[in-house]
């Protein structure tokens, strides 16, 4: 799966995230110690008390994310500008994230297989030039050509105010207005002091 976007700011290609491109994975993600604490975007795919992860040293996060990568659907993709990489979000079918399944403030809209973008990260140099958008389209040809024909995205309905970038990893309202999503429902769920809503789009 390749997308290439040719703009004034360069060219950009959003990839998924496999074992090959790992060297990339980590640039985006990790810490220059693979030693060092960070969250190597598992939050929501798997559980504070999974025995892959508790108890076990920082590394074993990032052992997870890169057995992940192994995967035949690959746990995300990552956006290049003019090869470089930028970007990383991360998108699979529903059922992968734990968080959601087991969700009280996110529900659980019908029985369809929908895939779901849950995280977005833009490396420092590169935010606020459309990144973001870049991703998400991304996301959603990935989830398109493995199949997938609903995609959601629970971002912060921000009413226009800014958010702080501690808290932009799940997106914003408008965000996914502007790239085809719709409102489907509210969700009791905040982000950087902002309701969340569910909103999906539907692939044809």
């Amino acid at each position: 799966m390749r997308a290439d976007t040719g703009t004034g700011a360069g060219t950009f290609s959003v990839l998924p995230a496999t074992q090959e491109r790992w060297p990339d994975v980590r640039t985006v993600l990790g810490p220059k110690s693979l030693d060092t604490p960070s969250c190597w975007c598992l939050a929501m795919r798997i559980s504070a008390g999974d025995p892959h992860i508790k108890d076990q040293p920082a590394r074993a996060r990032a052992d997870v994310l890169h057995d992940l990568c192994g995967e035949d659907i690959a746990p995300g993709v990552l956006a290049y500008r003019d090869g470089e990489v930028v970007g990383w979000c991360s998108v699979s079918p529903r059922s992968a994230y734990h968080r959601l399944v087991h969700s009280r403030v996110i529900p659980r809209l019908d029985d369809e297989p929908v895939w779901s973008v849950v995280c977005f990260v833009v490396r420092a140099g590169h935010r606020r030039q459309g990144l973001a958008g870049v991703l998400l389209d991304g996301a959603v040809d990935y989830a398109r050509s493995q199949g997938a024909t609903i995609v959601e995205g629970y971002p912060a309905d921000t009413g226009g105010d800014r958010i702080d970038v501690a808290s932009a990893y799940v997106g914003t309202r408008t965000l996914f207005e502007r790239h085809g999503f719709t409102t489907a429902s509210e969700t009791a769920s905040k982000g950087g002091g902002k309701p969340r809503v569910l909103m999906r789009r539907t692939l044809a």
